[in-house]
């Protein structure tokens, strides 16, 4: 028996994420008395794997995995813990892994739980905490098949390294061919993707204008921070589709989350509740944010965020 981790990478890199999950997977394969096995594609450096407590690692690099074919992943991932006899699969909640997760349940005849936040309260029986109503609320759930499949929300474990030394073979599995014919792959550079940040600077409709947005991503820029905005904004074409965040729109979970001119309707709380530390700057001290903010200033974002990234400015110049 064994704890399997699915550590995914982008452009040979594992996220932050995947080194979450894998410290997780460390922490239950103790608590479990059983070892960890982590598996991934196409990395440069896995050494990071071996830091966080992966005790065998598996790599895969055949074609069939270029594509973005979920069935495709999950087969990879069912011939794994089919392999290594995993009682447990674990996955972060990364879009693709969301995707992928319940497809490798299916397959496996598992159990499946998405944002799960801590390890198991019980192992016999197998109970695991998640979040649940929008983020508003936890529930306890109790897994009943032999085997199980966790999908563990982002930023509620934390990195935890445990330095292993780890075993390291090739995995290359039959699979069948995607239903998926990848044309091509067009990526943003340059910029912290919604998803990988640990900092996101968001604006609203109290920007009035698209005109305005120099500030939000000079202030992104200071901090090293994403850029989002609210549904408003992104309807409006001011900002792309994809920096929409909310409960209709990409979920965040970021430590430190800056909302800047957002009023906050609810379906924007909901997508943003998980993120740790929340301050809002807006003009209208009954904004709805505020009830929802660890921090506020009541006042002109025009006025604030240039104070705010002057003083910025000045402490990393400071401590450089």
């Amino acid at each position: 028996m064994s704890i399997l981790v699915f550590a995914e990478s982008s452009e040979g890199k594992f996220k932050k994420s995947a080194l979450e999950v894998v410290s997780y997977g460390k922490e239950l394969a103790s608590k479990m008395q059983t070892n960890l096995v982590v598996i991934t594609a196409f990395v440069e450096d896995i050494n990071e794997l071996s830091k966080h407590g992966a005790e065998k690692i598996l790599i895969g690099n055949g074609d069939n995995l270029k594509t973005a074919d979920a069935s495709v992943w999950a087969e990879y991932i069912v011939a794994a813990s089919n392999q290594e006899d995993a009682s447990v699969v674990i996955f972060d909640s990364s879009a693709n892994g969301s995707y992928v997760a319940p497809l490798a349940a299916a397959k496996l005849e598992a159990g499946y739980v998405s944002n799960v936040v801590d390890l198991p309260s019980s192992t016999t029986p197998f109970t695991v905490k998640r979040k649940a109503f929008s983020n508003k609320a936890f529930n306890f759930t109790e897994i009943k098949t032999d085997k199980k499949v966790l999908g563990l929300a982002k930023n509620s474990f934390g990195l935890k390294e445990s330095p292993t030394e780890s075993t390291v073979s090739e995995f290359s599995p039959e699979l069948k061919a995607g239903r998926i014919k990848l044309e091509a792959v067009e990526k943003s550079s340059g910029k912290v993707t919604i998803a990988d940040a640990d900092i996101v600077v968001s604006g609203g409709r109290g920007l009035k204008g698209p005109e305005n947005w120099g500030m939000i991503e000079e202030l992104a820029d200071v901090l090293g921070a994403a850029t989002a905005c609210s549904k408003p904004v992104s309807d409006l074409g001011w900002r792309p589709h994809s920096e929409h965040v909310g409960q209709t729109g990409k979920p965040v979970a970021s430590n430190l989350y800056i909302a800047i001119g957002i009023s906050g309707a609810i379906q924007h709380l909901a997508g943003i509740n998980s993120s740790k530390v929340k301050v809002v700057i807006n003009t209208d001290p009954e904004a709805p944010f505020f009830k929802a903010a660890d921090y506020g200033v009541v006042g002109d974002a025009f006025e604030v965020v240039p104070k705010l990234i002057e003083k910025l400015k000045e402490f990393k110049a400071q401590n450089a």
